[in-house]
């Protein structure tokens, strides 16, 4: 179990994210038209930009930020993933121009189990917590991050370097 927070209140996943140097699980998530895809479909190098939904000021700002940071990268795919609906990711992504970055849903997957970040009390329980991975071609994990501040953003500097 990790421990982060919110508004400096304990809030604690179900485990720990996936350790570096090891292979990332697959997945099984839903894109905006309902289709599935798994991680073995995404080529090049993959930041995981996980939270809990686009309905919240940071999460929506950690998109937008990873969307444009996306425009300078040709070998690395932005995931954006929740447990918002398909179609609220759509439309967000609609509303807000977000085209270098994909959203994809996790609210009818074990994602947030799997990779140790479904949040288990608070009052976000059942979402996934803020937290931020970076895979390599092989899917192996070089970098994570448990924002320990749910509504801060992540540290994109950190990440965006080790690109």
């Amino acid at each position: 179990m990790a421990k982060t927070s919110l508004k400096n209140s304990p809030a604690n996943t179900n485990g720990e994210l996936p350790e570096k140097g090891s292979v990332a699980p697959d997945f099984e998530l839903l894109k905006k038209d309902l289709s599935m895809v798994h991680l073995k479909d995404f080529s090049g190098k993959k930041i995981l930009n996980i939270f809990p939904s686009l309905d919240t000021g940071t999460c929506a700002a950690s998109v937008k930020r990873f969307n444009d940071e996306a425009k300078k990268f040709r070998d690395v795919t932005i995931l954006n993933i929740s447990k918002d609906l398909p179609f609220a990711q759509g439309r967000f992504c609609e509303a807000f121009s977000i085209e270098d970055s994909i959203p994809l849903s996790a609210f009818r997957s074990s994602f947030a189990r799997d990779y140790g970040v479904e949040l288990v009390d608070s009052p976000l329980q059942g979402l996934c917590a803020r937290a931020v991975v970076l895979l390599d071609e092989e899917n192996v994990v070089l970098y994570w991050e448990l924002v320990r501040e749910i509504i801060e953003e992540p540290n994109y500097e950190k990440v965006l370097a080790l690109i």
